[in-house]
């Protein structure tokens, strides 16, 4: 259930900002999709029409982008983190060879002995980094993938089963992402991460453009339907949200788009930041459900875009995860995982709220666009998990 809510004020009710172009824009969506639909296996994931959910929460129309079979690893992080690692073999190439080198030579494999030296690295809570073992199997280089204490055997398996050797460190999400970035410094690896810092923004800028692919083919796949006037984005680190965020802004500014930001509030580091002003840190006590969702660190660049572009920041608890995933299991055959109903059970809380309804402007001429950004990446897990989903069990 909703755990708290702050309405941000410094939205900006102008254009998308030329400076924000550096972090994400509508050209950089453009190559990254020209890229991702030649590789192999490629297909639109599913736009799903919740019609009767929507009928009882009294809204014209709900969107679910389902992610689930997004190629093999059932999660949009596919799209960042393999297109993050084809990125930076071409880049690394065009330095070694002094040449600029074709996404096609790499794929047919013409400088395999030079990218198999290459080690690609990075910490996850096992999407992004399946994604990124994924990429490093598909273009053939090394793969080295930190997870923390909580990360489930199921995810650690599936990005072992991708040929990555993955390392299991105490501490949360942020204390395998230290550690990673200084195993990387001192080993001479490559850290292709969906959080950016300080001296780190080249890789999260392409990930993020891999992210936008989902609304090249959302805007397709609507044909002649209205779009969204409310977006719910589930978030972590932020680089997700801030991609999608950043591409309405800029090509839908007039249609005034709410974004409404949905967080655990275990692991509430954006709203923290949009109460303080400023990009803070929360410390993670206790791990949520949403494991993608457990980060208490924002990214840079997502936070960039997100502090100035989001409506609302919203938080919720475990509580009805569960109930949500079984609810769209049951009702349509929708394979959702934990972070996958954040925003759903955020906008049904939010319908019990009148007050809250009206400030957000969520009536029954409201279309609702919300993203299941992954499917059963542990079976065992999911099934645990819709097997016993009464409240209170997990």
């Amino acid at each position: 259930m909703l755990t708290e809510h702050f309405f941000n004020r410094n939205k900006l009710k102008t254009p998308y900002p030329k400076e924000l172009k550096k972090i994400i824009s509508l050209k950089d969506s453009e190559l990254a999709f020209e890229e991702i639909n030649k590789w192999k296996g490629y297909n639109s994931t599913p736009l799903h029409f919740l019609d009767e959910i929507a009928s009882e929460l009294g809204i014209n129309e709900i969107y679910y982008k389902d992610e689930s079979p997004r190629f093999d690893l059932k999660s949009f992080k596919a799209l960042g983190g393999t297109y993050g690692v084809l990125m930076f073999i071409q880049n690394s190439l065009k330095k070694e060879i002094g040449d600029i080198v074709s996404t096609k030579d790499i794929y047919s494999g013409k400088y395999s002995k030079i990218v198999s030296k290459y080690t690609v690295t990075t910490a996850t809570d096992g999407n992004h980094g399946r994604s990124v073992a994924f990429g490093a199997k598909l273009f053939g280089c090394k793969c080295k993938i930190y997870i923390h204490a909580e990360v489930s055997l199921g995810r650690k398996e599936a990005m072992e089963e991708l040929g990555a050797k993955v390392i299991r460190v105490s501490g949360n999400y942020d204390e395998s992402v230290h550690i990673c970035k200084n195993e990387a410094k001192s080993n001479g690896w490559y850290i292709i991460s969906d959080t950016s810092y300080k001296g780190y923004t080249e890789y999260p800028r392409y990930i993020m453009a891999g992210y936008t692919v989902m609304i090249k083919e959302i805007i397709n796949q609507l044909k002649d339907k209205p779009l969204p006037t409310h977006i719910f984005l589930q978030a972590g680190v932020g680089s997700f949200p801030g991609a999608i965020c950043g591409y309405f802004w800029e090509r839908f500014h007039e249609h005034d788009i709410k974004i409404i930001i949905v967080e655990s509030d275990l692991a509430g580091c954006l709203i923290k930041s949009a109460q303080t002003g400023k990009m803070s840190s929360v410390d993670i006590k206790k791990e949520t459900i949403m494991a993608g969702l457990s980060c208490g660190e924002p990214s840079l660049l997502g936070w960039e875009i997100l502090k100035s572009g989001a409506d609302y920041f919203v938080t919720i608890n475990d509580d009805l995860v569960p109930k949500t995933m079984k609810l769209l299991l049951d009702n349509y055959n929708i394979e959702a995982g934990e972070s996958s109903v954040a925003g759903l059970v955020a906008l049904m809380d939010i319908n019990n709220d009148q007050n809250l309804k009206n400030k957000m402007g969520i009536n029954e001429q409201s279309v609702i666009l919300l993203f299941g950004t992954e499917g059963a990446t542990d079976l065992k897990l999911y099934q645990s998990i819709i097997q016993n989903n009464k409240l209170g069990i997990i």
